[in-house]
């Protein structure tokens, strides 16, 4: 896991160390419950482009479940879950959901505007053979989502509510299970 405030002083040390525990290959990974549907609160709205151009919003993706990922080209606990969200995407293609990826290398890797921010993302998306929709995070996402760190995932429901949240690497597993929990939601 990797702050998107710095890395100075004794917090630093301590995002470092959750940061070395997160990204260590066979960790069990973040697990999250999926809240009552009575109890979910909206996603908070945003309009950020992906690599077109073309902006979009959280309300494009209504009717849908959507895994929305938090992630930034750097972080190597957001390059171990990427496969797995990969897959999620491919075994999940046929039903209402998608994963939208959100880079935060603008607030993460201190880009000093989008298109330089593009500039990394754009290759990494490639090599890395992502099968579904990534857009431009801004520094509103921070405040509006309460991300103190990359990897962040949420799992919205097809009204737009948010019904899990994951801090840190996610466990496949548990994220695939909430997943089928919220398609088979009327």
């Amino acid at each position: 896991m990797r702050t998107l405030f710095g890395r100075s002083g004794m917090s630093g040390i301590v995002l470092a160390l959750v940061f070395a525990t997160t990204s260590a290959p066979g960790q069990q990974g973040a697990h999250a419950t999926v809240v009552p549907q009575a109890n979910r609160q909206a996603a908070p709205a945003f309009q950020l482009a992906d690599s077109s151009g073309t902006n979009k919003q959280v309300t494009d993706y209504r009717g849908k479940v959507v895994l929305l990922n938090f992630w930034a080209t750097e972080c190597g606990g957001c390059k171990l879950e990427i496969p797995w969200l990969i897959e999620l995407e491919s075994a999940h293609k046929s039903d209402s959901f998608t994963v939208v990826g959100v880079s935060m290398d603008t607030s993460y890797e201190g880009s000093k505007s989008a298109d330089e921010a593009w500039s990394k993302v754009k290759p990494f998306v490639l090599d890395h053979k992502l099968n579904y929709p990534v857009l431009m995070g801004d520094a509103t996402l921070i405040t509006s989502y309460k991300l103190g760190a990359v990897p962040a995932t949420y799992l919205i429901d097809k009204q737009g509510r948010i019904a899990a949240t994951y801090s840190g690497v996610i466990d496949k597993s548990d994220v695939d299970s909430n997943i089928n929990k919220l398609l088979a939601e009327q």
